[in-house]
């Protein structure tokens, strides 16, 4: 049977919650009060995660916001102020390494819909609506299992991983130019939350 990635895409699409959190907030800009061991229980349990042990102590004990995006209820749920990335749906699904799909982003790439493969335009069209609702599935997926923790403009990002194998490892979304999610590292190993949060986040990534 075909597969409908247009419907796909759709379905996966819901699991983001744009605008429903309100505007990010700069980084130290607002050190919104920790949170309660009641409250953090509150939301891994709703969100169906559980904290890495570095993250949860920094909710805890210093604040629910501050130098990440603010965690807080809304009336849609837990959830991080301001970030429309993060896929609520795919965050239960281990986060994958890059290496893990470097052959299947390849083969996507190679079945890429040629006009001239097709016997007119409305089919070409019809092709290539259905290898690109496939392809942004297949971007939406290698988020899975991760948290847009910090906004670092000009469509970059860091990632805290919270499912997984990767769980509690710090990854920067690069896509905006080089169409890669790196490893933020600190000496050649994975740098851990504390350290990455007083350190810029490009400044960890091997590019």
């Amino acid at each position: 049977m075909t597969t409908d990635w247009t419907e796909v895409a759709r379905r996966t699409a819901r699991g983001r919650r744009s605008d429903e959190l309100g505007s990010p907030t700069r980084p130290d800009a607002c050190m919104a009060p920790p949170l309660s061991e009641t409250e953090i229980c509150e939301a891994e349990a709703e969100l169906g995660i559980a904290f890495p042990d570095q993250y949860r102590a920094y909710l805890l004990r210093r604040s629910a916001g501050g130098a990440v995006n603010r965690l807080r209820r809304s009336v849609a749920g837990w959830g991080w102020q301001g970030d429309s990335d993060t896929n609520y749906g795919l965050l239960t699904t281990a986060f994958p390494h890059p290496d893990s799909y470097r052959a299947e982003e390849e083969e996507l790439d190679a079945r890429t819909p040629s006009a001239g493969d097709y016997p007119d335009e409305s089919a070409y069209r019809a092709a290539w609506q259905q290898w690109d609702a496939e392809y942004e599935v297949f971007q939406e997926r290698k988020t899975s299992g991760a948290v847009f923790i910090q906004d670092n403009g000009c469509g970059f990002a860091t990632l805290l991983v919270v499912t997984g194998p990767l769980r509690g490892s710090l990854w920067f979304d690069g896509r905006a130019s080089c169409d890669r999610i790196l490893p933020l590292q600190l000496d050649g190993r994975p740098v851990s939350f504390v350290e990455w949060l007083t350190r810029h986040s490009m400044d960890l990534v091997g590019w």
